[in-house]
């Protein structure tokens, strides 16, 4: 241990940012490079390259017998992978999970999982191999067409990539999420992808719209239909990034009686299907799946989800739009083709990219594979060239053997001989000297040497290079293909039902009910249409504010003092015998917030709302309409005012007066129409606020309620102004309230 003093002068001073900025950067390049992201040659992580060669090197082939996953895992964990078990175990498990992955590359015995969610079994109890898929990644892997590199510990060596004859990315796909960036890679069917790239070796100047001729588009291991329109399509695999929208596949099961049920026996996806159920029971509880009657799990080791109709009269085609509507069974897969190069650099590709990043690497293994079998050609060669000059010279071979003490070297210069022919003839046995073996010499010896011409015009020639990765390509596609039983497409193409509208009427049985919102803010639905709700009950201290006829089929618009537009579907308001319920639980609207209006959402109309500091605008009905229960900010509030006012537009004059008892008419073509904002001036103020506005027709006068009589004034004259005058007093009679109605 260094003195004290010395000590100290070793400390640095670095800033905290800069080192931090380090450290992270380094982070994050490891997550990108050594976690998240997989290679373009061969679609793996090294995570899964390393279970693979782990379980090559313990001869767990398609042939052989099936070992622990335990055995496998504690292996990758001990020689290749220094992370957790359970990480490496959940990565084998999805790689024999054949609802997760299009082409297992672990042939699992045991528990591995269920398309409800379930978990593995423990790993102690679970057995694994690997598949043809796998070996296929695997092939030639010991023939020098990879580059290795030492493991963690330096104990041992590790393939930085597989030779990966199967195009493993698109077939199985890939998701991950790194620092900064993510990729999503669909699965494909592998037959379409050998189509696409023997096409791109003839041509390689095509367009990736080309390639989708032969590429349809992903093939999930879930079957399913994808309902994306084509255009959309090609353009996310152009740009490498894009939505594919995807629905549960189903059918129509007749029954007695006219009765029919809806089965659906496919499912996006990645979709959960015990989860998916409990959201269908969930909505279907709560009413909100008007058109389901009940809904029945069957499945077994095939996915039968059975629906059934509320009533007969239930449309199909309805019943199941509104649950793709509201459920998981319709989904969207938002492709990001994001993936390491072969530099290890990650980028973005479009299909095209990733289909000659895979032929060039087949391309690199193909020129290793060659060198290699013709160094081992050299090699053998060399041997026999010494064997046959040995049988040539048999008995000298003999003298020299048995006379001298120091053989290789006399028989290295006697016969201008390598060192290797020597050994290989001092190795020999006796029992090779025999006639027949000198004749098997030289038959291996012309056959290498036509295979050393062979390879070495291979190397020589790019179009018989091509030809070969050609060749190559066409036996994967036999024997992983359309025409076997794994490789046959599952996912189907459907019609895009791009801006098919849903009528709510479809759904819910119209009735008439009649709304009532008391001043303290619940709300309920009584069946038909009252003429008289004086008699209804309401909690005390507690009034009516609001009544109005309706159907359960229309939407119920409410205006709040905030400025907020908020929307309610009218067979959604609760009914009975009770005070209802507050509306605040319906919406989400703060408690120091009041309704200022309420009506049936029209999106024919237009409407005025004004704040107490006489600031508003028109707008549009249609562009008030709130999707979700946080409501739409239309009018602006300033500090200290609120909104007040909610008036239907008609006619073409606008009455306003303010609590200053000053009425002011003006056209109503002087307030813009506006989407939003805060509005323009309808009234001048002085230390007072507006109380209430009214549209009209002038022809017809303006009229105002006034002791349970109409009253109407048609000279008005004295009161026409221009938007923001401040008005004069109103004509004698008008209401002391200041109000119109």
């Amino acid at each position: 241990m260094p003195p004290k003093s010395q000590a100290v002068e070793q400390i640095s001073n670095v800033s905290f940012r800069t080192t931090l900025e380090e450290k992270y950067l380094a982070y994050a390049l490891s997550t990108i490079t050594a976690r998240s992201l997989p290679d373009v040659r061969d679609g793996l992580k090294p995570v899964h390259r390393r279970l693979l060669f782990a379980m090559l090197q313990l001869k767990l082939d398609p042939k052989s017998g099936y070992k622990k996953c335990a055995r496998v895992v504690g292996d990758v964990i001990g020689k290749y992978h220094p992370h957790g078990d359970s990480a490496v175990y959940e990565a084998m498990v999805r790689l024999a999970q054949n609802f997760a992955v299009r082409y297992p590359l672990v042939d699992g015995q045991g528990n591995f999982g269920s398309v409800d969610g379930d978990n593995a079994a423990a790993m102690r109890y679970t057995e694994a191999k690997l598949t043809e898929v796998a070996m296929a990644l695997l092939d030639g892997i010991d023939e020098d067409t990879v580059d290795f590199r030492p493991t963690y510990d330096g104990q041992d060596e590790e393939p930085i990539v597989m030779p990966a004859a199967f195009p493993n990315l698109l077939a199985n796909g890939s998701e991950g999420i790194a620092v900064g960036m993510a990729t999503s890679i669909p699965p494909h069917n592998v037959g379409e992808l050998c189509n696409a790239m023997q096409y791109i070796i003839k041509h390689p100047d095509c367009s990736v719209a080309k390639l989708m001729q032969f590429v349809a588009g992903p093939d999930f291991p879930t079957g399913g239909i994808i309902v994306e329109t084509p255009e959309n399509i090609v353009a996310a695999y152009e740009a490498g990034r894009g939505a594919i929208r995807m629905r549960a596949k189903w059918n129509k099961e007749e029954l007695s009686h006219g009765l029919y049920q809806v089965v659906i026996t496919e499912i996006p996806y990645q979709i959960q299907k015990s989860r998916l159920i409990e959201r269908i029971a969930e909505l279907f509880k709560n009413k909100k799946l008007p058109l389901l009657g009940n809904i029945l799990d069957e499945s077994a080791e095939e996915i039968r989800i059975v629906l059934e109709p509320k009533n007969r009269s239930v449309d199909s085609e309805m019943l199941m739009e509104s649950l793709f509507k509201a459920t998981d069974l319709e989904s969207r897969f938002n492709m990001n083709l994001n993936v390491l190069n072969a530099h290890g650099a990650p980028q973005v590709m479009n299909l095209k990219e990733i289909l000659l990043a895979f032929l060039e690497h087949r391309m690199e293994v193909l020129v290793r594979r060659t060198n290699y079998r013709l160094g081992k050609i050299a090699h053998r060669l060399e041997v026999l060239g010494g064997l046959l000059i040995a049988y040539l010279n048999l008995d000298e071979v003999i003298r020299i053997i048995r006379t001298e003490d120091e053989p290789k070297p006399i028989m290295m210069k006697k016969w201008k001989l390598t060192e290797i022919q020597v050994e290989a003839i001092l190795n020999m046995r006796l029992r090779s000297l025999r006639k027949l073996e000198e004749f098997e010499i030289r038959g291996e010896h012309d056959e290498l040497s036509k295979e050393q011409k062979e390879l070495q015009e291979l190397l020589a020639s790019p179009e018989k290079r091509n030809q070969r990765i050609s060749d190559e390509i066409g036996e994967i596609k036999k024997k992983f293909g359309e025409k076997t039983a794994l490789g046959k497409r599952r996912t189907d193409f459907a019609e895009a039902p791009v801006g098919k509208i849903i009528d709510i009427e479809a759904f819910v049985e119209k009735e008439p009910i009649t709304i009532l919102c008391s001043k303290m803010g619940w709300l309920r639905a009584v069946k038909g249409h009252l003429t008289d709700v004086s008699d209804m009950k309401h909690k005390e201290g507690d009034e009516e504010k609001f009544a109005l006829h309706a159907q359960t089929t229309d939407k119920l618009l409410l205006f709040a003092s905030n400025g907020r537009f908020y929307t309610l579907p009218c067979d959604k308001i609760p009914r009975g015998k009770g005070f209802g319920e507050p509306v605040r639980l319906m919406i989400d609207m703060e408690n120091d917030v009041d309704i200022v209006d309420i009506s049936i959402f029209t999106p024919e109309l237009k409407l005025l709302i004004a704040a107490s500091n006489g600031k508003g605008f028109v707008v549009e009905a249609a562009d008030v309409e709130a999707q979700t229960k946080n409501g739409k900010q239309i009018l602006n509030v300033m500090e200290n005012a609120k909104a007040i006012i909610c008036a239907p537009v008609e006619g073409d004059h606008v009455a306003i007066i303010g609590e200053n008892r000053k009425l002011l008419i003006f056209p109503l073509s002087q307030i813009p129409v506006m989407k939003k904002g805060q509005g323009v001036t309808l009234q001048k103020y002085k230390d007072c606020e507006l109380a209430d506005i009214k549209c009209f027709t002038l022809k017809e006068g303006l009229s105002w309620a006034l002791g349970g009589k109409t009253r109407v004034e048609t000279d008005l004259k004295a009161w026409l102004g221009n938007r923001a005058d401040a008005g004069r007093l109103p004509p004698t009679g008008f209401p002391r309230t200041n109000r119109f109605n």
